[in-house]
């Protein structure tokens, strides 16, 4: 493919914090990829490039226009790949830090749509082939009640997830969509009026424990299509050997048994970042203690970064992991994780970021990928219904 045009502008994400959007043109084609941002972020992800109060980007713009479009303009590449290899060699580093991971992957996503236009496949058809991944259809794994760091007070878990995985994607959204309406009035009932929080999931001021599972278990009682996850962030949560949660400071041993039960007590059946990022020991103890019953989710852990993740499965510290791009910064890295963690028999999650744009690419990569599930939000954010409406329009496409 020849790329006949490169450029590079900044747009806002759902936060009204800039970030960058590419744009890539081919003869008459065109198309436009965004990079999303995250609030809460592994030590080991890949460098943003920011400037000025740390929000800015236009030097990683800069850099694009300087160090990468000249290389790319009226170039001629055999494989997104190849251009992801050029960002490679241009950035130099292994955290990304000379052009950023935003500018990266924007360019990366960009060269992988600008394939599939031309190839004339679905671009999520188009990541199958590329990646050597089955794709598959996700279940759901919708965030309706925010707490941790995406939210101002309250729940001591980042996310409350209701996993909706019926026969049919439409369905899985209708359910989860009529539950999360739901779930609000029975809030409303047990918080009063509640804000809500970054993903745009609910956000009760409330220490109690128990209550978000005890108002999601009532939403979806009967419905054996959903069922509950949490995202605990644990690294937020963790001080001087200890863990905060809610009010109360306590070991891991303590923190342990509090998961085993939710998951006995509420049928929690996926718990993402259930321990600090470097404690290992937390996780190997969970993965063998509740492994069998239930997905025990790398996201700070594991970084979409092949060379961990393959550390983490030797150490069989998990048995899934989050997928997010801007972790890394381009997509033939993302494939390789991926892939790794694939034969390792662990299960995939591909996921937003809390700052997000109206770039429905995840939707995509979830399907290629055949990931086990994608978390996109709730559905109260055009950013985060971007993602759902992708999804509907993929399952027509990958049925018909």
């Amino acid at each position: 493919m020849r790329i006949d045009q490169a450029i590079a502008t900044e747009i806002r994400d759902s936060r009204g914090t800039p970030t960058i959007e590419v744009t890539l043109r081919s003869g008459d084609l065109s198309v436009r990829a965004s990079s999303p941002a995250g609030k809460s972020t592994g030590r080991k992800e890949a460098h943003e490039k920011r400037d000025a109060d740390g929000k800015g980007v236009s030097d990683a713009i800069r850099g694009l226009r300087e160090v990468v479009f000249p290389r790319l303009e009226g170039e001629r590449f055999a494989f997104p790949n190849d251009i992801d290899k050029l960002l490679l060699e241009l950035d130099g580093t292994e955290d990304k830090s000379h052009l950023g991971s935003n500018a990266t992957l924007a360019v990366s996503i960009a060269g992988t749509k600008l394939g599939a236009a031309l190839s004339g496949l679905p671009l999520w058809k188009f990541i199958g082939a590329h990646s050597g991944a089955t794709p598959g259809l996700p279940r759901l794994y919708m965030n309706v009640l925010n707490g941790g760091a995406h939210a101002r007070f309250g729940m001591p878990f980042q996310e409350y997830i209701i996993v909706a995985g019926g026969d049919s994607l439409a369905h899985s959204y209708e359910a989860a969509t009529r539950a999360f309406w739901k779930l609000g009035d029975v809030v409303k009932r047990e918080a009063g009026e509640v804000p809500l929080g970054d993903e745009g999931g609910y956000a009760p001021a409330s220490d109690d424990f128990e209550l978000p599972f005890r108002v999601i278990k009532e939403v979806i009682e009967g419905d054996r299509d959903l069922s509950i996850a949490i995202d605990a962030a644990a690294t937020e949560m963790y001080h001087d050997g200890r863990y905060k949660v809610g009010r109360d400071t306590c070991d891991r041993e303590h923190l342990m048994g509090l998961y085993e039960s939710i998951v006995r007590k509420f049928g929690v059946m996926s718990i993402e970042d259930p321990f600090a990022e470097d404690d290992i020991e937390g996780f190997q103890v969970m993965t063998r203690t509740l492994g069998k019953e239930i997905l025990v989710v790398g996201d700070d852990l594991t970084t979409t970064n092949a060379k961990i993740v393959s550390g983490m499965a030797d150490l069989r510290a998990a048995n899934a992991m989050i997928v997010k791009p801007n972790q890394i910064g381009t997509l033939m890295e993302v494939y390789r994780a991926a892939g790794i963690a694939k034969t390792a028999g662990w299960e995939l999650i591909a996921s937003h970021r809390s700052g997000e744009t109206e770039d429905a690419f995840i939707a995509d990569l979830s399907v290629g990928l055949g990931c086990y599930g994608i978390k996109a939000g709730a559905p109260t954010q055009k950013e985060r219904v971007a993602k759902y409406d992708r999804l509907v329009e993929i399952e027509k496409e990958f049925l018909y």
